[in-house]
This record gives structure tokens, C-alpha cells and sequence, in this order.
């Protein structure tokens, strides 16, 4: 027998070109080569004779073969097989392009099932490159009543074909070849589902559901062995996400404890009103951080809906404790910025408010005293306890900074923070209690990620923009308006505004195998060679449409120093039009940009959109967003108008995850989630039926004492999928 984990190496007949190919696709061991499930079937399990096939007809025959030759077709350089194949009812020729051996394999006398497409030429009928399976070699065969050989092992014909993701020189055939043979000898399999949930939802035991799936009878068999498999994925993960929730909440925490006469002084001295939604946000965290457990909170609102302010007011009563509060943003620009937020509307604050980045240390002491020192004298005075808020980047969790008394970590678009990184805090501080976490974010994420990816967090919505702000004119723009749209812009620029211009990629030659995926998955009508480059179109904007403006430039691959200076000076006024990729949706606040211009916008996704559109209309005046496209079809456009009409980026959000999947929010790459568990993440009430499931289990037994296959289960799960 062979066990689950055993590495594919040991495996006979897998030689190492085999064994390269499946790496690539991420398969080490047996385990994973059984969880690589089909992506779909194809039906050739209908056998019939000869001389019922029509033109069209997708079916199997089974024949004997009468004759085969190879020709090469000298004009275009391939070979082409051609055989004669027969049984009692008539014969049909078949045809296969450049596969030279099967010439050696499909010789006369063999019986073979033939699965393909009928076609006709020169009105005659034929079979066009039909996957073959070998079922007799001469000798004794034993037929069925239809007069077709008996042979229950077939794997490539005469059944249900399961059809896999793929990789060059790793077909599909292929994998059938080595998950068969694997199937009959693997061991028993323990399964870890609860016997209850297998009976409620009418699963099949996993044994059996890992055979059905790679060779199902029937449609309806596989699709309930697929949904075993999505359930089983969608449950271990509520099951890890609520044991963190639960583990979390026994921990201690500071106890920030907050007067409602100061808080309200607090508010009352801003220059501004807080919304309903500020005000509700608000209350929840400070109620949180009243406890003493930690706070695990995710505040959700769009660009420009004052986040920032709800954390920062959060910060000042924790240092007014005497606690001390990391806030981290995901940029040193952006960094400056909340610095400068927290210093404009709290400039009595005088226990110590430092800034901490690659290139300066600052701290702020309150009635506009600030000076600027060494590093290493503010990662002293914050060991010691003297800076009660530090701002920077995500390295303040790394390095030597260590902390007195951190009691609130608030941390911008970032939204897990996960049990790795809360370790390194409590290090951070000195072994001690474990900090609260608000953690903020522009991206809308759809109600099933909440309910399970991001199932350990509580979430505060900011639902309303501040008063004030004028909506933000958007249109679709087609490809014979985009003069009209340049003039509109210049005379804006003009009148001394500035404005961004998004494209979906750096350069003409980048082959970025994510981008390139992403885009695959979308229905589209323009080659990704005609897609929009930030580097082509700042030399076009800069050089030929915009000669008398000054046009910068931002993408990722450029160093950080330089992305943040050209950022600053677009801040500063000193650049009009700035050209970027998609690193502008985590951006700083620039209340004279007005212009927000998204080339192939087709190739971003709805809510993404949405944010771009938020970098502008952050000032006085009226802002404006225009949405490029090449594409005519009615779809991109029905897509595209959905941005005009939305309430709020959550409904986008539930959009783009209809139509693009989980990968927008998570990224495949980074979260280890299989296909099976992305697609299940679309499916609200799977969803809701693994967490009722995953609640009740963990009721009955909340530390799985009594559970031990679906411990172990759980504990493998956790290694394979890392959602931080």
C-alpha cells in the first residue's frame, strides 16, 4: 500500500522529466497529486456502433483497427496518421496530426475504444485526432451484450474522462496514467469530517470520495464528491479561524479606558463633525479596547471616509494612559502622512508622537515642538517608554525597536495580521500582554471572505463620506474621445489642478506570469500586447500629448527612494500628470489632483476601480474619473456602468467576486488556496453551512481532544494555507 504522504519520487514510473513537470505544478507527493481534482469531464462514456455516428456527434467506438499509414505532409511540414478502424456495423477512417507513435501502438488487429469528434471531408465521415485506449491486443476478449469488449479499467474512453489543469509536456492522459494505478493502491485514507456533517449534507465517506472524483459513473457522482471536497476546505478553514478567535480571547490585554467627557472634548475640538458612521466605528473600538482581551478588529471604509481620524483618536486615548501605540502604513510616504494627520488635528499632544522611516526619525512634543534625531535615539526613547505613538512602516515590528508599553497596534490596508506577527509584537514588547489590533482598509471584501478568510476578525463599517465632498464626475470613455478627453484635462491642468493616469501594466515586454493570469481569466477582446504600459505612455504623454506639462512616472519595479520622491513632489504641486500602475490604490492624500484617468480599465477589477476613483475628490473642487476602453462588447460595458451606479464599493466587491473570484482580494499565489476552496468561496450558503458546522464541532469539543484525524487534518491545513 501506498501512503498519502509518500514523495512522488518513490513512486514507480515516474521517471524525472515526469517529476519536474508535476513541481511545476506544485505536486510533491502523493497527497497532492489526489487533490489535483479534475477542472471538468468530458463524456465518452456512450459506446455506440459505427454506423449510427453523424457529422458532430462527440462519442466512443469500439473497433478493430483494419489498416494505418503515415504520411508527411511535405507543405506543412507535420506527419499525418491515418487508419482504418472497423467492427460489425461498418468502418470509418481516423486521422491524427505529428503523433508519430501511435503508428507503433495502434497496429492492426488491436481492439481499441475511439473517442473524438465525427466530422466530414469531402462528405465523408471520420474521426478527427480521437483519444484512443487500447482494450484487446488479439487473443481471447470477452464482449457484453452490445458486442463490446469488457474492460472496467479504461481511463482515457468509454467513461466520464476527467480533464486536469495542465503544464507543457504534462497532459492530462498523463496524470490519468499515474493517478489510476495510485488509486488502487493507496491506503486507507482516515476520515476526519464528523459523522453528523457527512450525514446532514448526504457527503460520501472520503475514500470513496477521492475515487469518485477522479473517475466518476456519473455526472451527479462527481459533483458530490467536488462538493465534499469544497466543504472539507471551507470547514477546515472556519475551524481555523475560529480556534484563533477563541485562543486570542483568552489572552490579556491593557485595559484603555476612556472618559466620555474627554472623548467628547476630543471631537468637539476638531475642525470638522464626525459622521454617524465615525461616531458608531468609534464606540466599537473603544469599547473593544476597554476589555481586557485583545482587540482583533477590521475598520472598513472607502477612500477618504476618515478612517484615520476613528484610529487616530483611538491612539491618543491609549497614549493618554500612558500605553503606547504602533501605527504602521504600508509606504514611508503614507507613513509621513497619518504623522502629519495626527499632528494637524491633535497638535496639544505632547507625550511624545515619533515618525520612524528609512531616511528620518522625528518626534513631535506637542504646541508645535518637533524636532528631528537620530534613529537610534528614537528606537531609545520608545524602549524606554517616552514616545507614546510611533508612525512608520511595517518594520516597526522588525529590527531591535522594542516597546515599554504597547497596549494598540492600528495598521493601514493590511488586512490580516496574523498569530506570526502578533508574535513578533509580544516580543517586541517584552513578552508582556498581547497589544489590541485595528487593523484599516479601503478594500471592500465580500460578505463570505468576511464570514470565513477574515472570520477572526470583527469588522466596523465607515459607511458615509464627511459632509462636504462633492460626488466625482466618472464616464466610460471610447477609443474616439480620447482627444476630447485630452483637451478636458489639459485645460484643468491649466487651471491648476493635477491628475493620475492608471495603466494595468509596466512595460510592452513584461510577461508577469500573475498579470498574465489574472488577465486570462477575463473576457476580453484586446491582445495583451495592445494593453496600456505605464513606460510607453508617460513617453507619449510626456513627449507628444503633454509637451508643455510636466508628466512623472511611479511603478513597482522602481527602487523605493525613487517612487517616493517622485511621489512627494507630485504632492508638493511640482509634477502636473503623474503615470502609474495600480501602486497608486494604496496612495497618499493629494487634494488638488481632480483628474483620475484609468487606461484599459476592463483590466482591473470593479472595486479596485472604485478606490482609484477615491484618490481624487479629496478637495474643494469638482474631480473627475475616466474609464478607457478598447473593448466593444456589451458585456465590458454593462460591467463598467456598474461603477456609475454603485452605492459603495461592497457592492462592487460582491460583484468582482462573481465574476473574478476570491484571487482579487487574496491572490492564489499567496494564500495556498486550491482552486476547489477559491470557487467554494463564491457559494454563500456552503459557506454559512461550514461555519454552522465548524461552530457546532468546535461546542462539542472546542480543543478536538476527541477528534484526532481532524486534528491532524487541521494541522496540515495550516501548513498549506497561509492567508497573512
Amino acid at each position: 500500500m501506498i501512503a498519502a504522504q509518500t514523495p512522488l519520487e518513490q513512486i514507480k514510473g515516474v521517471g524525472p522529466r515526469f517529476l519536474t513537470r508535476l513541481h511545476k505544478l506544485g505536486l510533491n507527493t502523493v497527497r497532492d497529486l489526489l487533490y489535483h481534482f479534475p477542472s471538468r469531464y468530458e463524456d465518452w462514456s456512450e459506446i455506440v456502433p459505427i454506423a449510427d455516428l453523424k457529422p458532430g456527434d462527440m462519442k466512443t467506438i469500439q473497433a478493430d483497427v483494419r489498416k494505418i499509414k503515415m504520411n508527411r505532409a511535405w507543405h506543412k511540414r507535420m506527419f499525418v496518421i491515418e487508419a482504418l478502424l472497423g467492427d460489425a456495423s461498418g468502418t470509418i477512417p481516423a486521422v491524427w496530426f505529428n503523433q508519430t507513435y501511435i503508428k507503433n501502438t495502434l497496429k492492426p488487429g488491436v481492439i481499441a475504444n475511439f473517442s473524438g469528434k465525427a466530422a466530414l471531408r469531402k462528405d465523408k465521415l471520420y474521426l478527427s485526432s480521437p483519444a484512443y485506449e487500447v482494450v484487446s491486443r488479439g487473443g481471447t476478449a470477452f464482449y457484453d451484450d452490445a458486442d463490446n469488449v469488457i474492460h472496467a479499467d479504461t481511463k482515457h474512453t468509454g467513461r466520464l474522462v476527467p480533464i486536469y489543469p495542465e503544464t507543457r509536456g504534462l497532459t492530462s492522459r498523463g496524470l490519468r496514467y499515474l493517478v489510476q494505478p495510485l488509486l488502487d493502491e493507496l491506503e486507507q485514507l482516515p476520515e476526519f469530517l464528523p459523522e453528523e456533517v457527512l450525514e446532514e449534507y448526504s457527503f460520501p465517506e472520503i475514500n470513496e470520495a477521492i475515487n469518485t472524483i477522479h473517475f466518476p459513473k456519473t455526472l451527479d457522482e462527481a459533483k458530490g464528491a467536488r462538493n465534499r471536497f469544497s466543504f472539507e476546505e471551507l470547514f477546515l478553514l472556519q475551524l481555523k479561524v475560529l480556534r484563533e478567535k477563541l485562543a486570542l480571547a483568552k489572552e490579556k490585554a491593557h485595559p484603555v479606558k476612556s472618559d466620555n467627557k474627554f472623548v467628547g472634548k476630543l471631537i468637539t475640538g476638531l475642525p470638522f463633525k464626525l459622521t454617524d458612521s465615525q461616531e458608531k466605528t468609534l464606540n466599537e473600538i473603544l469599547r473593544d479596547i476597554g476589555r481586557g482581551s485583545p482587540m482583533n478588529r477590521l475598520l472598513q471604509g472607502d477612500v477618504g471616509s476618515g478612517k484615520t481620524i476613528v484610529a487616530g483618536i483611538a491612539a491618543y486615548l491609549a497614549a493618554e494612559e500612558c500605553y503606547q501605540v504602533a501605527f504602521m502604513a504600508p509606504t514611508e510616504i503614507l507613513a509621513r502622512q497619518h504623522y502629519a494627520t495626527l499632528k494637524k488635528f491633535f497638535p496639544e499632544f505632547s507625550r511624545g508622537l515619533g515618525l520612524l522611516t528609512s531616511k528620518e526619525a522625528r518626534v513631535y512634543h506637542g504646541d508645535d515642538l518637533e524636532e528631528e534625531i537620530k534613529k537610534p535615539a528614537l528606537i531609545n526613547e520608545t524602549s524606554a517608554g517616552r514616545i507614546k505613538i510611533v508612525v512608520g512602516t511595517h518594520a516597526l515590528i522588525q529590527k531591535n525597536i522594542r516597546f515599554s508599553d504597547l497596549a494598540l497596534v492600528i495598521i493601514d490596508e493590511q488586512h490580516r495580521f496574523g498569530v506570526r506577527q502578533r508574535a513578533e509584537l509580544q516580543k517586541a514588547n517584552g513578552e508582556k500582554l498581547v497589544p489590541h489590533l485595528l487593523s484599516m482598509s479601503a478594500t471592500p471584501i465580500p460578505r463570505t471572505l468576511m464570514m470565513t478568510v477574515f472570520g477572526d476578525l470583527d469588522l466596523s463599517l465607515i459607511t458615509e463620506l464627511p459632509s462636504g465632498r462633492k460626488s466625482i464626475v466618472t464616464k466610460i470613455v471610447a477609443p474616439e474621445n480620447r482627444d476630447k478627453v485630452y483637451a478636458f484635462i489639459r485645460g484643468q491642468v491649466r487651471k491648476g489642478r493635477q491628475g493620475f493616469v492608471i495603466c494595468p501594466r509596466i512595460e510592452k515586454t513584461t510577461t508577469d506570469d500573475k498579470q498574465t493570469n489574472d488577465y486570462r481569466r477575463q473576457t476580453i477582446n484586446t491582445s495583451w500586447d495592445e494593453i496600456k504600459a505605464v513606460k510607453d505612455e508617460y513617453e507619449k504623454l510626456k513627449n507628444k500629448v503633454f509637451p508643455d506639462l510636466r508628466v512623472g512616472m511611479i511603478h513597482g519595479k522602481l527602487k523605493s527612494a525613487e517612487k517616493n520622491e517622485t511621489m512627494a513632489g507630485f504632492v508638493r504641486g511640482d509634477i502636473d500628470l503623474i503615470v502609474s500602475t495600480s501602486v497608486v490604490e494604496v496612495g497618499v492624500d493629494v487634494p488638488n489632483a481632480t483628474i483620475m484617468m484609468i487606461e484599459d480599465a476592463d483590466r482591473f477589477g470593479l472595486a479596485q476601480i472604485y478606490q482609484f476613483r477615491g484618490r481624487v475628490g479629496r478637495g474643494e473642487h469638482q474631480s473627475f474619473c475616466f474609464l478607457f476602453t478598447e473593448s466593444r462588447s456589451a458585456e465590458t460595458k454593462k460591467r463598467l456602468e456598474s461603477i456609475l451606479t454603485a452605492k459603495n464599493g461592497f457592492e462592487l466587491a460582491e460583484r468582482d467576486l462573481t465574476i473574478r473570484g476570491p484571487g482579487e482580494f487574496l491572490g492564489e499565489e499567496q494564500s495556498g488556496m486550491p482552486d476547489i476552496a477559491m470557487k467554494a468561496l463564491q457559494n454563500p450558503e456552503m459557506v454559512q453551512a461550514a461555519r454552522t458546522a465548524a461552530e457546532s464541532c468546535l461546542k462539542k469539543d472546542a480543543s478536538l481532544t476527541n477528534s484526532t484525524a481532524l486534528r491532524e487534518k487541521l494541522a496540515e491545513f495550516k501548513e498549506r494555507v497561509h492567508l497573512e
